[in-house]
């Protein structure tokens, strides 16, 4: 029987509280010691990627106390649930199917009288075969001629994971004979977004993907109105150009205004949607279907181990309550994500929606106020980049920022130079594995300025090559750890009331129905 608790009724909790300042990073990480744990706190991920853990402060004592902590909190049968298809999204009661989308992980689920793994697969089949057809020349523009560019218009989770995954894999396509067709995003509402893309692609040769589950997100039909009205300024046919992945029921499911619709259903969020057709259709068409399968394959594979109930045997549910150590018991207010990789340049941007939206809340499931901390602060930026940037403040900043490292120590596109005696890859290795170890044992001083006060803990995952299978892997690995933090402190993890607010006042603005403060901001923007 599941039960439903908050954080701070847990009697692991406690115990794991007495475990605050239990360890000492410095020496932890220090000499031979340091060595050993580098072998032995590390836990297997799929696709050959490895969650390396030995520079949080960690220990067996608090590894128990996590532990008791992942069975009191019910953690292993909660995921089971969820993928068994009970209703994890209690803000609007729905069910939580995004692990549908990549394989069976446990008993059929029926809604709505469907089988839902058999409505998933469908689509991703009906998104094969068109961008097949694409690619072979069976679908053109109305000259006849094929498509050279496809353009994804949608926003938030229909922008950010696969805008994410497809530049993660540009280069690895490229680089092995699968980049098909360049892909382009526009998202923001500001005409300027649109325009730039507008400007810099052929227009005859692009096909767009309108993604809204709705059929109603004001960002998005704004900017298909703004390519619609581009298209018919280029004296082309919109309709012969535009494709939508949407629901069923929405009013762009049956329109002659698209070529094809591909659909999606309530239960999976667009924070978690890329391995579904909102990410599936634009992979597709840029590195064809055998490509997006790999990368689902990963995705799924990653999944069966969230269902370990050792969580040294579930790299997801260990990073996952390491992270809710530090923020409620070391008092950890953010988590940077620090991929030292230029494919995974908007990664992070991906992982703050997926995190903020997703655990950025102070009620539990039942609406009822929490008295502790939840979700943290998400941010990010790639490697080396990062380094000559926010890193001051991280190595001696005032607040200790947890860090999560991604490393592979081979590149994508095949091309390096040595230079001084090192490829560019390895300066790029040795700069994380350098990173990793002034932030947990820094540098003592005589020089204030100089002093590193150490002690700051990160993790790092570390694969050979960013593969579409690697990259899968990834992405299973950050959704299923926000649901295991959600799990254990008692929120769900699946709705985003708070993005509704600014909407509804939004509307207000352009119907002219203000007053106060929100009528005055609007005069001075000369809505």
């Amino acid at each position: 029987m599941i039960s439903w608790k908050n954080l701070d009724m847990l009697p692991a909790y406690g115990k794991l509280n007495e475990l605050k300042n239990h360890v000492n990073l410095q020496e932890a990480m220090a000499g031979e010691n340091g060595a050993k744990r580098v072998k032995e706190y590390a836990a297997p991920m799929a696709a050959g990627l490895t969650y390396h853990y030995a520079a949080k402060q960690m220990d067996e004592d608090v590894l128990a106390a996590l532990q008791a902590l992942a069975d009191e909190a019910q953690l292993t049968a909660k995921y089971e649930a969820l993928y068994d298809g009970a209703v994890i999204n209690t803000g609007e009661k729905r069910l939580v199917l995004h692990q549908l989308t990549r394989g069976q992980l446990g008993t059929d689920v029926t809604a709505d009288s469907v089988n839902k793994r058999d409505f998933y697969v469908a689509q991703q089949q009906k998104a094969a075969a068109f961008a097949n057809k694409v690619h072979a020349g069976e679908i053109t523009n109305a000259a006849g001629e094929k498509f050279t560019t496809v353009v994804q218009i949608g926003i938030g989770g229909s922008d950010l994971g696969p805008r994410a995954m497809y530049l993660a894999l540009e280069n690895w396509a490229k680089q092995n004979g699968c980049f098909k067709m360049e892909a382009r995003f526009i998202s923001n509402v500001d005409p300027d977004d649109a325009a730039s893309v507008l400007k810099s692609i052929d227009l005859p040769h692009s096909l767009f993907v309108l993604v809204s589950k709705s059929g109603t997100t004001l960002e998005t039909l704004t900017n298909e109105a703004f390519v619609k009205d581009a298209l018919k300024n280029a004296g082309l046919d919109p309709a012969k150009h535009m494709v939508a992945v949407t629901s069923e029921t929405s009013p762009l499911a049956s329109s002659s205004d698209y070529l094809a619709a591909f659909f999606m259903d309530d239960y999976i969020g667009g924070r978690y949607s890329s391995t579904s057709c909102v990410g599936g259709a634009v992979l597709s068409l840029a590195f064809g279907p055998e490509v997006f399968a790999r990368f689902l394959n990963g995705a799924a594979e990653e999944d069966a181990l969230a269902k370990n109930a050792d969580i040294k045997q579930n790299p997801a549910m260990l990073d996952a309550l390491i992270g809710v150590y530090e923020r409620n018991v070391q008092g950890y207010p953010a988590t940077a994500v620090l991929p030292y990789s230029q494919a995974l340049s908007r990664f992070p941007a991906h992982l703050q929606q997926l995190d903020m939206e997703s655990n950025g809340k102070s009620v539990n499931r039942f609406g009822e106020p929490v008295s502790y901390v939840t979700g943290p602060i998400i941010f990010g930026e790639p490697g080396t980049n990062g380094q000559h940037s926010f890193y001051q403040l991280l190595h001696q900043g005032t607040d200790i920022v947890p860090l999560q490292f991604v490393g592979f120590s081979q590149n994508q596109a095949g091309m390096d130079v040595d230079i001084q005696g090192s490829t560019s890859q390895q300066k790029l290795c040795a700069n994380v594995a350098a990173q990793i170890m002034a932030f947990a044992c820094g540098k003592t001083d005589a020089n204030p300025n100089k002093n590193f006060a150490g002690g700051r803990p990160s993790s790092i995952i570390i694969g050979k090559q960013l593969t579409p299978e690697a990259l899968g892997a990834l992405l299973s690995h950050f959704e299923n750890k926000v649901m295991f933090q959600g799990f254990v402190w008692n929120l769900n993890s699946f709705d985003q009331e708070g993005v509704q607010l600014g909407k509804v006042l939004a509307k207000r603005v352009l119907a002219h129905d203000t007053d106060g403060a929100l009528k005055a901001f609007s005069d001075l923007l000369e809505i």
